[in-house]
């Protein structure tokens, strides 16, 4: 049995509240044999203390750079920063989201690092799923309901309906773009609300899926141009849930639709991390999450989920802990090898570009990460 040292730094990002591991995941770890450093702090402000991580057989450490200098593994929550990038070393393992296409500066960091670096967000499972994506997705359409439900409030610019109505008066109306993990997560809320709720999607094996998990309590369209202005044009909340792996998001919505819509109404794009879905998106923060085009009320915050930290945070260690235990256990060079699913995960190792997607985004050489993995195994299993 393999013991391995990892290490917990606390987030750096602004207004970046998760934590890479709860005293949980921490607990699961040390039980299995390995050692793992927390940052000192690292989660105070979703009510993870040091003493519950002490508990759990983590050591606290001041300072990040001991982290990092220190730890065989860092398992982290967003991208590292430039100043984290640079503590990075040859055959030491970075666990985290990294979203490295539309970030050049980041992937050039992490080439010069040397570092094997393991992509939350580009981690397969069987049947197409990104299962490391797929809790924050679940949080962020739960949380679009919510948001949606409040902005329709005349206070915040919204046309003033109650989202599940009440008896005798009808409820609104809530369009669903998208049936994937934040469009099922959204149409639940919506109709646990009781709210009318029609969602859209390409697919019909999904939309049959649909059908069978709410039993006909919202309607299922196949999604045409047409059908997404009518809808959207007798909406009171539009959810934007469209995402295309690595890509773009396409602009379902046009400026034009937006002009005729409801005044009043509400839009949540969900997909503003990846461009967003509706042509009048912009990024906003959860400072100030809104902004009004054409009478209608645009929702945009692009890191919905780190609203909700701590069940983001508690969501995310699920997900993540058995691939982390995974790692730990075999050393990265073995486990990288043999699943699949996790090698999927592995976008830069000791300098080269190991994921097809951000080679070609960056106009780097793509490397097989098996052959990567192979040309490096001799010093990294010392």
């Amino acid at each position: 049995e393999k013991s391995m040292l990892i290490g917990v730094p606390k987030e750096i990002k602004s207004n970046e509240h998760r934590i890479g591991c709860t005293p949980a995941g921490v607990r699961e770890l040390v039980h299995h044999g390995h050692q793992v450093m927390v940052q000192r702090g690292g989660a105070l402000t979703i009510g993870f203390e040091d003493g519950h991580y002490e508990q759990a057989g983590a050591e606290i450490v001041e300072s990040p750079e001991e982290i990092f200098r220190r730890a065989e593994m860092i398992i982290k929550v967003k991208e590292p920063q430039p100043g984290e990038c640079a503590m990075l070393r040859p055959g030491q393992v970075l666990f985290t989201y990294l979203h490295l296409a539309p970030d050049p500066e980041q992937a050039r960091r992490l080439i010069d690092s040397g570092a094997t670096c393991i992509a939350y967000e580009t981690v397969t499972s069987e049947g197409h799923g990104l299962p490391l994506l797929a809790p924050m997705s679940e949080v962020a359409g739960r949380m679009a309901i919510q948001a949606g439900a409040y902005n329709l409030e005349i206070t915040q610019g919204g046309d003033g309906i109650l989202l599940g109505g009440v008896p005798g008066v009808e409820p609104a109306r809530v369009l669903v773009i998208g049936g994937g993990v934040v469009g099922i997560n959204a149409a639940r809320m919506a109709a646990g609300l009781g709210a009318d709720v029609t969602i859209l999607d390409r697919s019909i094996a999904r939309l049959q899926e649909l059908e069978m998990i709410f039993g006909g309590r919202i309607r299922t369209v196949f999604s045409t141009r047409d059908a997404i202005e009518r809808y959207a044009l007798e909406a009171d909340l539009v959810i934007g849930a469209v995402l295309i792996p690595g890509a773009a998001a396409p602009k379902l919505v046009s400026a034009e639709m937006v002009k005729r819509m409801k005044k009043g109404a509400v839009m949540v794009d969900v997909a503003i991390d990846q461009g967003g879905c509706f042509e009048t998106s912009r990024p906003t923060t959860h400072q100030e999450p809104t902004y009004i085009v054409d009478g209608v009320v645009h929702y945009c915050v692009a890191n919905m989920p780190g609203g909700v930290a701590r069940t983001s945070t508690i969501a995310l260690t699920n997900a993540t802990l058995p691939y982390a235990l995974h790692l730990a256990e075999r050393g990265a060079t073995a486990a990288l090898r043999e699943d699949a699913h996790l090698r999927n995960g592995l976008n830069v190792h000791a300098g080269m570009v190991t994921h097809h997607a951000v080679a070609e985004a960056l106009g780097y050489e793509y490397v097989d990460a098996l052959t990567a993995l192979e040309e490096t195994g001799a010093w990294q299993s010392t």
